[in-house]
């Protein structure tokens, strides 16, 4: 009996914790930003990974409360560790932007969180990452290249002109003009200019 009232709670409170961020989103739209940010932070602190998430936002972008990037990361960190994708792209865009340079553990947590909301289909930590492993002290080219293609895949322009830089420039994949002609021109169509650019 103690087992089935403990699952009724759980339950209960999940339920809540779901209207509470589904009212702070339908208040969100309605521009009414500050009724948001509770109904979000009211979710958030009883562990729902999705209100952590939006009150990360709300401090990032300082819609209902003032703006707290330190707060922010703090939310995004919560929702990560919930395995929320979206979060742990933003939460390790926050470490790699906000750290001081030796700190080693910090960064490694970053790649960590990035590769897990890359495997998550999240596009934009595909294309970081994909950029960051071809840019980094010592460049993991084909690690990087798998990871453009993965969001060149999703639709990302910016990705598919820089498979298109790895194909000419023989960067993680064997020089091949013809494919590397190929990406800068579904990235030009797309509307990217550098590949425009480069095509001319």
């Amino acid at each position: 009996l103690e087992e089935a009232a403990f699952q009724l709670q759980q339950v209960f409170r999940i339920d809540i914790s779901i209207a509470l961020n589904i009212l702070g989103i339908e208040s969100m739209r309605a521009g009414h930003s500050r009724i948001a940010y509770t109904c979000f932070k009211l979710a958030a602190d009883r562990g729902y990974s999705k209100a952590q998430f939006n009150v990360g936002l709300c401090y990032e972008h300082g819609r209902g409360t003032e703006k707290d990037l330190e707060k922010a990361a703090l939310y995004y960190y919560h929702a990560a560790s919930s395995h929320h994708p979206m979060a742990q792209y933003r939460y390790a865009r926050y470490l790699l932007c906000h750290r001081p340079e030796n700190e080693w553990d910090r960064h490694q947590k970053a790649v960590t969180f990035l590769e897990q909301a890359a495997r998550a289909g999240i596009t934009e930590a595909q294309a970081y990452l994909g950029v960051f492993y071809m840019r980094g002290l010592q460049p993991k080219e084909k690690r990087g290249l798998k990871y453009l293609l993965l969001a060149a895949k999703n639709g990302d322009a910016q990705s598919r002109y820089h498979v298109g830089v790895c194909y000419e420039k023989g960067l993680g994949v064997q020089q091949n003009l013809v494919e590397a002609m190929r990406h800068y021109q579904q990235s030009a169509a797309a509307g990217n200019r550098n590949a425009r650019e480069r095509l001319r």
